[in-house]
């Protein structure tokens, strides 16, 4: 079948924003079975026992330092890419997804051979204990074999979207999610692999998702990867480093929250918590990934209109984002907290596990719809090359509010909860910060910029 490719310089805004992300969004959801499938069997495990998720929630912050450098050089391209394709400057866009993709194959050798290196200090320091350490290290000495497959699956598969191919990106995630639903029960219960088949199941659907990805952009994607340009361009690779950086910041200030999170729950509430932890990460992991799709399938569309100076279908870009946003939050949370052990009895069959993080899940979500400010503002700072409003507000939220109150707040009395509390109170801080500025700089400079053009 022909792949068609979407316009993004005509029809109505929203419209052509939900042909890019509602093929994300269902990529998106069934990335849910990706990213949460391994601790849904893996909480079962045992008869419920716990410990078997602790250990694997130990190893989140890893996974998402791997996580932060798939979006430094791969979303961080991802811009410049559309903004070049949107000007007509074909070879220049084809240039940038070559040096992204280098950036991609260097980094995942070096994290490879570091992360097999320091895997028992780092897992100690993420808040292992003697029991959990045992489940954390048999699921990350087969995770670690996987890295290369999945920075290259996650960071290319950006490049997809933005040449108008939104349904063959989500392919990408399809495909590897499904074969690792199959995959996953017969690694750790037929074949009695437990944590390691887990593991097995996710690094093989990894490493298929990363062939279709690359089959895909080598040969058949307008814009391609090609050998010549599979090297590196200092000039590139500092704007890809320059507008990736607030992707990277946002995920290693993650990696740092959940080692502040797991080290200090570690000491006020013991293993317990760090599994009640995992389930609420999880669980937010879950609802966040329809708003991920809606900002992936939105910043080609503003980049490609920035580059073209049709500065009125980036601003309807920007108002569509923001409105979206705000609903599907607020809706969310209400299912949310009116459900709150329907999601824990997803994850365990652990009784206490339900009983005291039910109350955690509510404090954690509550005033979530901030968090929709916080990617609208985000997005579109990236989305237009202002990397450096874009760091400061990744830093803002998590670096500055979110890990000092998750330190402080325990030690002024609340204990467990003030770790939890830290959540909401980061999230309406930051988010309006976020977005009121980049509604008083960006915004208002696209509407100077529509009025000169007029």
């Amino acid at each position: 079948m022909k792949q068609r490719y979407n316009d993004f310089s005509d029809g109505a805004v929203w419209k052509v924003i939900m042909a890019q992300a509602v093929p994300l969004m269902l990529a998106q959801l069934v990335q849910l079975l990706y990213n949460v499938v391994d601790r849904i069997y893996i909480g079962h495990m045992n008869g419920g026992d716990s410990m078997v998720l602790t250990g694997v929630g130990i190893t989140f912050p890893i996974i998402t330092f791997i996580t932060a450098f798939a979006a430094l050089f791969g979303m961080g391209g991802v811009p410049l890419f559309s903004m070049s394709n949107g000007s007509g400057d074909t070879p220049r866009a084809e240039r940038i997804l070559g040096n992204s993709t280098f950036l991609l194959l260097t980094s995942a050798c070096v994290l490879t051979v570091t992360g097999y290196v320091l895997m028992r200090p780092l897992l100690y320091l993420l808040g292992a204990s003697d029991n959990s350490y045992i489940y954390a290290a048999s699921y990350m000495k087969v995770y670690m074999a996987g890295t290369l497959f999945s920075m290259i699956s996650t960071g290319l598969n950006g490049y997809i979207s933005a040449q108008g191919a939104p349904k063959t990106g989500m392919l990408t995630t399809v495909i590897g999610a499904l074969l690792n639903v199959v995959l996953d029960p017969i690694f750790i219960f037929a074949l009695g692999l437990g944590v390691t088949g887990a593991a097995a199941a996710t690094v093989i659907s990894q490493m298929v998702s990363a062939v279709w990805v690359v089959h895909f952009l080598v040969n058949k994607a307008p814009q391609r990867i090609r050998k010549e340009n599979v090297r590196p361009d200092a000039g590139i690779t500092k704007r890809i480093c320059s507008l990736g950086a607030s992707n990277f910041v946002m995920s290693g200030t993650t990696c740092f929250v959940q080692i502040v999170c797991n080290t200090t729950l570690k000491t006020f509430g013991g293993d317990l918590y760090i599994g009640i932890m995992t389930i609420l990460n999880s669980v937010r992991d879950m609802v966040m990934l329809p708003i991920h799709g809606l900002i992936s399938g939105s910043q080609p569309v503003m980049g490609f209109n920035y580059g073209a100076k049709k500065y009125d279908r980036v601003k309807s870009a920007i108002n569509f984002d923001t409105a979206a946003g705000a609903v599907y939050t607020v809706v969310m949370w209400l299912i949310i907290v009116t459900f709150p052990k329907f999601w824990f009895s997803v994850f365990t069959d652990d009784p206490n596990v339900t009983l005291y993080g039910t109350e955690a899940l509510k404090i954690y979500f509550f005033g979530f719809v901030f968090m929709s400010f916080q990617f609208a503002g985000q997005s579109t700072f990236q989305a237009l090359g202002d990397a450096k409003h874009a760091i400061f507000f990744s830093l803002l939220r998590k670096a500055v509010i979110v890990i000092p109150l998750t330190l402080i707040l325990p030690r002024l009395g609340l204990g467990v909860n003030g770790v939890f509390i830290a959540e909401p109170i980061s999230n309406a801080v930051g988010g309006l910060a976020c977005f009121l500025t980049m509604r008083n700089t960006i915004y208002k400079k696209l509407t100077a910029d529509e009025t000169t053009a007029a």
